[in-house]
């Protein structure tokens, strides 16, 4: 009976590997379904608050609409990145802004996460704490770091989804408005719907101070919904895309050069008064020299 064993145990690894090779096509899959050409609604409302200020005023409950076109700038084994572009103003003649970026990276072990005051602590995690999970991590408009967070992508009962909560900075629609916290408690979830796909989000405002206990100051609700379009909506912002992606290419070589060095990273907020993405989205900056400059002047 003992010579059979051998046997078996190959039969049940390689039946492990095929059953793991077919939930990464579909985690594949899944992911993919985020790109191409969508009709967007952000909405934000702030639900609870914990303040003890008898003049805390909550945030306003924000509904914004867009345009918004997706695409697959790295689809690699292990790796796909994906490139989000707004597109505003007339349909004939629109606008196209460089929007943020979401990069999916299989059993990565390597984190860079938000600590408050633009820095972000560098993590390394074990094999086992990211086994058969999926990485996003989510870039501001200028290819600096926003947050990032691991998580399995779930396929049951008709639903594809994904979640994580991690540390990030403050959305840009609230640090110009508020100074009364300095992280949000970001609890992510995508899905994948019959008509795209939604970001929902249930967010906690975070005072940390340190060597103190977090406080959560208040609570916030985030629900984006993308809906597929026809693609040819979103051809102004192909045709930018393909004559800038040149550019921003050179800008995340010289982000991954930063982000290889493995360590804590604190980022200024200026340099002579300017914000890093001015720097980039100036159209006379598109020297490999001149964009590693600039993006090293704000790496303290």
């Amino acid at each position: 009976m003992k010579k059979f064993v051998p046997v078996l145990s190959i039969i049940l690894a390689f039946s492990l590997s095929v059953n793991a090779q077919k939930k990464k096509t579909q985690d594949k899959e899944a992911i993919k379904e985020m790109c191409g050409c969508f009709e967007v609604t952000f909405n934000f409302t702030e639900t609870f608050n914990y303040s003890n200020d008898s003049l805390y005023r909550p945030s306003e409950t924000k509904v914004d609409k867009g345009l918004e076109y997706a695409l697959a700038i790295e689809d690699e084994d292990n790796k796909i990145s994906i490139q989000h572009l707004l597109q505003v103003g007339r349909p004939d003649d629109p606008m196209i802004i460089k929007h943020w970026r979401q990069d999916w990276l299989f059993q990565n072990q390597d984190f860079y996460m938000y600590n408050g005051d633009n820095n972000w602590t560098f993590e390394k995690k074990s094999k086992d704490d990211v086994k058969g999970q999926w990485t996003q991590k989510v870039y501001q408009v200028d290819d600096s770091p926003r947050y990032e967070g691991s998580g399995t992508w779930v396929h049951v009962d008709g639903k594809d989804y994904w979640e994580n909560t991690t540390t990030a900075p403050l959305p840009r629609r609230e640090y110009t408005k508020r100074n009364d916290y300095n992280i949000t408690l970001r609890g992510n979830r995508h899905e994948i719907t019959n008509f795209g796909w939604v970001h929902d989000q249930d967010n906690e405002k975070v005072v940390r101070v340190a060597g103190s206990e977090d406080v959560i100051l208040a609570k916030e609700k985030g629900y984006n919904t993308y809906k597929r379009v026809d693609e040819s909506r979103c051809q102004a912002s192909k045709d930018w895309w393909k004559a800038q992606e040149g550019k921003w290419k050179l800008v995340r070589s010289k982000w991954n050069d930063v982000y290889g060095r493995d360590k804590d990273l604190t980022l200024e907020e200026k340099v002579d008064n300017k914000v890093l993405y001015k720097y980039l989205f100036d159209d006379e900056i598109t020297a490999e020299k001149e964009i590693n400059s600039i993006i090293e002047s704000f790496v303290k």
